[in-house]
């Protein structure tokens, strides 16, 4: 992609290899070398410690300039670029090596033919779907904080990809100390779903019983149906990394827990546009509660703060009130308490905030939950 100088407000010039860069010394989104990047970088801040296949196999393509080219010149810039778009394409098209990734030079040059060749049908895949992912075991850091809040509830989740976290009700939890010592056991009697999370909550501050929940509904810019529709299902299975059995499980298993439930009302579209109408439709005498978990990166720093802004006001409006449950990196939130939280010493967590006041660091698995000092108390029911 070619951008006009004038229009960036920086000139442009050509690197050895001649392509386009800007003084400031990166690549041109989109171009050659800003998507080799992008995969050098999935590799090794993203993939390492998590997937040996997709950390070899990104590592491969960002150093494959002929892939770069095919992937630059015909994906649009931006989210369509994503690794984790095209590694799932290929997965979900039963491309060579699927389950495990190609390991080895040999392995993935047999990868790299089969998706050259295949290339339209791959693109196909990449330009309709999302790189959203569905992880209902994130229910285990927010559950704390929806068993403690004036029942029964109203669950509105923005930024959801299947609607599996508004049931946070139809799982079973095993919340342990440290330690590993079990310190709280709830859930649904004979839910296929058991969701395990590690806490430094005092047994007391953990939920005793389930939320009761009398109405969900969501916002997504592309929703799924893993229930009615297959493909859905096995693009969201698509998206798991290579070998993580466990989540694969898991995905199953929720799906299979929420089959019989009403379906959630999931509207598509834009946030800030559609939050408005689809709060208003919350039951009166239940506790609207809007929260999202890992979804506000998406938006630009400025419609961050704005949605900020229309949650707090659609809550303050209600009659009776409602919460506000955010489960994002802090980076991404403008409206947070200061002081921000402290370090942790384990990367990759999320902070878990109740009405804009950080309460927690949590996994964005729901495998952790750790208190922050001074946490506001929470709402008892």
């Amino acid at each position: 992609m070619v951008v006009n100088a004038g229009s960036t407000g920086h000139a442009e010039s050509r690197t050895h290899t001649g392509h386009l860069t800007t003084h400031g010394g990166g690549p041109l989104p989109g171009s050659p070398p800003d998507v080799s990047l992008r995969y050098r970088e999935f590799s090794w801040w993203e993939a390492r410690g998590r997937s040996d296949a997709h950390e070899e196999l990104s590592a491969r393509i960002g150093h494959d300039p002929e892939l770069c080219d095919l992937l630059s010149g015909s994906l649009p810039a931006g989210g369509k670029q994503q690794p984790q778009l095209l590694l799932a394409a290929v997965r979900h098209l039963d491309g060579p090596h699927a389950e495990l990734g190609p390991r080895g030079e040999a392995a993935y040059g047999r990868w790299r033919e089969w998706t050259i060749r295949h290339w339209d049908e791959v693109r196909t895949v990449i330009m309709a779907r999302d790189a959203r992912t569905e992880e209902p075991a994130r229910c285990a850091a927010l559950l704390p904080l929806l068993a403690r809040l004036p029942q029964p509830l109203a669950l509105l989740e923005v930024g959801t990809s299947a609607g599996l976290s508004l049931h946070p009700d139809r799982y079973r939890y095993v919340y342990a100390s440290p330690d590993g010592r079990t310190a709280a056991e709830v859930g649904a009697a004979g839910s296929p779903v058991a969701l395990g999370c590690r806490t430094d909550w005092a047994a007391g501050e953990l939920p005793a019983q389930l939320p009761e929940v009398v109405w969900r509904a969501g916002i997504a810019a592309d929703p799924l149906d893993p229930v009615a529709e297959r493909e859905d299902l096995r693009w969201l299975q698509s998206l798991l990394w290579p070998g993580d059995e466990e989540r694969a499980h898991r995905l199953a298993a929720a799906v299979d827990a929420v089959r019989a439930a009403p379906r959630p009302r999931i509207v598509r579209g834009d946030p800030l546009a559609e939050l408005p109408a689809l709060a208003a439709g919350a039951p009166p005498g239940a506790t609207l509660v809007i929260f999202h978990s890992a979804a506000l990166d998406r938006l630009p720093p400025a419609r961050r703060t704005e949605f900020g802004r229309l949650v707090r006001s659609l809550l303050d409006g209600r009659d009776g009130g409602g919460h506000w449950i955010s489960h994002e990196h802090r980076s991404v939130l403008p409206w947070a308490a200061a002081p921000q939280p402290p370090a942790h010493p384990e990367d990759g967590l999320l902070t878990l905030a109740l009405d804009g006041r950080p309460v927690a660091l949590a996994d964005p698995h729901g495998r952790r939950l750790h208190r922050l000092p001074e946490a506001p108390a929470v709402p008892g029911r």
